[in-house]
């Protein structure tokens, strides 16, 4: 390697509420010897950031423009309306849009739901960030609808939140330059897909072939038959081949050696 070739590295973008812990982690067990760096990037920069490769992948959040970006879509968020805890939703388990039409609702310039009619009452002024509308909540001012990863992020203790049924819903995805796609970026993906390490996109090897365990053969069909058991043969007609002398009637089992008499006696 020469002095003007660098190491190999890897630079990932997450926009706001997004936790890429997980695979960071899966990342460093299966390429220690390739950093990786994280990049934060609000939601707005994050497909510049991306086309001027100031990252080789990123988490955005959707649409992504098709044109020069690819994307994996990985999941959909849940929708929450930000409340104060003295707030009377706070009594019931999900807010529909119906409940918030006399409520003022932030709709901060950084919002990441693609509104075609916001609910509520619109605020005087917009809010510039997502935080500043949070504030804003916490001094009674409002309310706030945000995905849920993002209420999670910017918690506070006098404030709460509950789902919102009826608006639309935030969708992560995966993105990188389609021109940029490089065989890190493809171990990324396999990451973010759970694929093993030992999978594979291109075609399986075949396997190799595997001893079978040796048992007993089978005889060909047709062979000649197998052979009986030594000491089995003629069983029932020849009756036992040695042993003890079965018992039986007269004669039957007595010894045939000669019995030895004395002297006889004198009168």
């Amino acid at each position: 390697m020469t002095g003007s070739e660098s190491s190999p590295s890897f630079r990932l973008a997450y926009v706001p509420g997004v936790t890429p812990t997980k695979w960071v982690r899966i990342w460093n067990e299966r390429l220690p010897d390739i950093p990786l760096t994280l990049v934060p990037v609000p939601a707005d920069e994050a497909f510049g950031l991306l086309r001027g490769r100031g990252a080789d992948a990123g988490f955005v959040r959707l649409p992504v423009d098709r044109t020069d970006l690819s994307a994996i879509p990985l999941y959909t968020e849940t929708t929450v309306v930000v409340i104060p805890k003295d707030h009377v939703a706070v009594a019931v388990e999900e807010v529909s849009v119906e409940d918030l039409a006399d409520e003022i609702v932030f709709h901060p310039l950084d919002d990441t739901l693609d509104w075609e009619h916001p609910p509520g009452l619109p605020a005087i002024e917009r809010p510039a960030t997502t935080a500043d509308a949070v504030e804003l909540v916490a001094a009674g001012v409002g309310l706030l609808v945000v995905p849920q990863s993002l209420a999670r992020l910017h918690h506070r203790r006098d404030l709460t939140y509950r789902p919102l049924s009826g608006v639309p819903e935030s969708r992560i995805a995966l993105s990188w330059p389609q021109d940029g796609t490089t065989d890190l970026v493809e171990q990324f993906i396999g990451i973010v897909r759970g694929r093993t390490v030992n999978s594979s996109r291109g075609p399986q090897a075949p396997a190799p072939a595997v001893d079978q365990p040796k048992g007993k053969k089978r005889p060909a069909p047709g062979g000649a038959p197998r052979k009986p058991a030594a000491g089995k043969a003629g069983g029932k007609a020849g009756g036992r081949t040695g042993g003890k002398a079965p018992r039986g009637g007269s004669g039957a089992g007595k010894s045939t050696k000669p019995v030895k008499r004395g002297k006889p006696r004198r009168p």
